[in-house]
């Protein structure tokens, strides 16, 4: 065999290899009626797509009860609540849940994925849910960055802010998700190649990680059989998530509203000592560590959470 043989044969080797996560991600299944089938909860089209959203109701006067809303993370359905979403209506919220654009059985849309678009879901759901009086606003990870954009814009719709892990500190993303995010390579063949391996290791840990959590995790695990949900996450990465949320976290400071923010202290996500960047942007932030927690802890520790939240609540 010749050396120029060879030299073909392992560029074809080479191009089979680069193309093939592009094949993979083409044969993925769109996001429609039949993937929503058996989905709980109920959806509403909204005015850039439709959105999958759940109520869980209190026993006692659900009609007059307050209201908590949730927005879940960068790479998380609405499950994420399993545990945290009982917990709140157990203390007399009226909890809604719903599913970001991209992820979930929320439609995927194309294009950027900055604070309007975000925050356009938000008050598109609220508007359709006849949501007018102030409620509590709670924002994981990267919805923790969408509340505190919210919270900053409107604090006079609400009545607190609760911020669980925030993104927006600076700390997220790293490693594959930040260079996923500043490549330049054609069709995001970085995510696309390389995303898949990191999501399954995430959902199968947390899975081993508490027993309880094996609904969330498969939920998490099975984004990966539909289109569109990595590009969502680099739209995600290239906007919301790029840049600080020092500006929105200072404007708080200047109002009224008070904010809890609840951090896990092993998480090596959003780790402690992003805590410290909140306390200088806003300096009446009350925080909570919860000792031993990973950046999962809505769900492995929801209990703790809900505790910090009433507290929060009978202090004020």
């Amino acid at each position: 065999m010749t050396l120029a043989l060879i030299l073909l044969l392992l560029a074809l080797l080479l191009a089979l290899l680069l193309y093939l996560p592009i094949a993979l991600d083409r044969r993925r299944k769109p996001m429609d009626a039949t993937a929503r089938r058996d989905a709980p909860g109920d959806f509403v089209r909204l005015s850039q797509g439709v959105t999958h959203f759940q109520w869980v109701m209190p026993e006692a006067n659900p009609t007059k009860a307050p209201v908590a809303v949730l927005v879940h993370g960068f790479s998380t359905p609405l499950s994420t609540w399993d545990h945290l979403a009982p917990e709140l209506a157990r203390m007399g919220y009226r909890v809604l849940m719903y599913d970001l654009y991209g992820r979930g059985y929320s439609d995927r849309v194309d294009g950027p994925e900055g604070r309007d678009f975000f925050l356009t879901q938000l008050n598109d759901l609220l508007n359709d849910q006849g949501i007018t009086r102030p409620f509590t606003l709670v924002g994981y990870s990267m919805g923790g960055a969408i509340a505190a954009a919210f919270a900053a814009r409107w604090p006079e719709r609400l009545d607190q802010l609760v911020l669980l892990a925030p993104a927006g500190m600076g700390a997220f993303p790293q490693g594959m998700l930040k260079r996923s995010r500043d490549s330049h390579l054609p069709s995001d063949w970085l995510m696309l190649a390389l995303y898949p391996g990191v999501h399954k290791g995430a959902a199968k840990a947390l899975k081993l990680m508490d027993g309880t959590c094996a609904h969330a995790a498969q939920d998490h695990r099975d984004q990966l059989n539909y289109a569109g949900y990595m590009q969502s996450l680099l739209a995600s990465l290239r906007g919301i998530l790029r840049d600080e949320m020092r500006p929105e976290h200072s404007q708080l400071q200047r109002t009224n509203l008070p904010v809890l923010a609840v951090w896990g202290g092993s998480d090596i996500v959003i780790p402690l000592e992003c805590m410290g960047t909140l306390a200088h942007w806003n300096r009446s932030v009350v925080h909570v560590e919860v000792p031993g927690a990973s950046h999962w802890l809505p769900l492995t520790h929801a209990s703790e959470v809900a505790q910090a939240i009433r507290d929060f609540d009978e202090a004020l």
